[in-house]
């Protein structure tokens, strides 16, 4: 809204030329996610208070019982600063970004059915029942990969990384591939956040990784320089990942160890939501398995545990997801959390280095 205000008035006045800039637009918008955030989150925190809305703790697994009563759903702030930054700095003519934060607050919505059904019954397994769940992540993603399948631009090619003249054509198999992406991670980001701070900074790594990523595919020269696929429009979706990480950053404040409050189902389904649907708009869903490595490995570690348990009634781990069979090792939950931040940050440097290593 900003940008449509002030992108006429740069010809007149100089000193906002700079509102032409997505670097500019970028930079802003992770500001103001960054003070939207610091600013309603205390008042958040209290509101959920006097709701009542605390997380239900599990009986079973690692002693987290000092926890219980910690107010949930503290995925609205970022939401909140994610949707309001992106609508003020974006060309909203641009429908990616429509896409993207149609996701976003569809997930968010449904994870937010999910917490107060949760915080209301007062019990952690009182949610929506997983089928329920799933089947609407799987409809809201089916709808984006039916949408971008059906675009005549679309070719259905997929980038793999390292690979420069490797690119497989999925043909109708992309759709489901898509849906995978965008639900899978949906689910990563939300059984990774188990641990304060555990899943925002991955999430935030992620972020910023493909605000580079979306940056490169929508320039033409540049997507050319790095033998990227040059998607056209994609150049506006650096601002919702710039905001996107000044929200993360803020939330981050308010759920480091010991979290004031949880993000809940409402953030990590909608955030895991988001990346997906970035990664596929800009037709890098390779790249994004490699940085988003640790929602990666503690959706697997769940489905190997689940699929072993069944096969001969014994466990891989000594609880899934994985970060819990560490806290069982006896490992600090603070050194948990930073040992993952680490990993997402090599992750990162790995999928950033594959554009040229080819």
């Amino acid at each position: 809204m900003l940008y449509h205000l002030l992108y006429p008035l740069a010809t007149d006045v100089s000193g906002l030329n700079v509102v032409r800039y997505v670097t500019f637009r970028t930079a802003a918008a992770a500001l103001t996610a960054l003070f939207i955030s610091f600013l309603a989150g205390p008042a958040l925190i209290r509101a959920l208070a006097r709701l009542r809305a605390g997380q239900p703790i599990r009986q079973v697994g690692p002693a987290h019982q000092s926890k219980a009563g910690t107010p949930t759903m503290g995925g609205l702030l970022i939401l909140l600063s994610l949707v309001v930054s992106t609508l003020l700095w974006s060309n909203l003519t641009n429908r990616l970004v429509w896409v993207v934060l149609g996701v976003t607050v569809l997930y968010g919505l449904l994870g937010f059915i999910d917490d107060y059904q949760k915080v209301t019954r007062k019990r952690n397994e009182a949610g929506l029942s997983a089928r329920a769940k799933l089947a609407a992540q799987l409809s809201i993603a089916t709808a984006v990969a039916l949408a971008i399948y059906t675009d005549p631009a679309f070719d259905a090619e997929l980038a793999v990384p390292f690979f420069k003249d490797f690119t497989p054509h999925l043909g109708v198999l992309y759709v489901p591939f898509a849906v995978v992406m965008i639900a899978g991670f949906s689910n990563g980001v939300n059984l990774t956040d188990g641990l304060d701070g555990l899943a925002i900074g991955p999430v935030m790594i992620a972020a910023g990784t493909f605000l580079l990523l979306s940056y490169a595919s929508g320039h033409a020269v540049i997507s050319d320089y790095l033998a990227i696929k040059y998607v056209p429009g994609s150049d506006q979706l650096p601002i919702f990942c710039g905001a996107l990480v000044g929200g993360g950053l803020a939330f981050l404040w308010f759920n480091a160890y010991p979290a004031k409050f949880f993000m809940g189902d409402v953030g990590s389904l909608a955030l895991g939501g988001a990346l997906g649907t970035i990664a596929v708009l800009i037709r890098q869903e390779i790249l994004l398995i490699v940085v988003g490595g640790v929602f990666v490995i503690e959706t697997l570690s769940v489905a190997i545990q689940v699929a072993w348990f069944k096969l001969t009634g014994k466990r891989v781990f000594l609880m899934a997801p994985i970060h819990h069979h560490f806290e069982k090792m006896g490992w600090h939950e603070q050194t948990i959390v930073v040992r993952f931040w680490i990993i997402s940050a090599i992750l990162s440097l790995v999928a950033l280095s594959s554009l040229k290593l080819r």
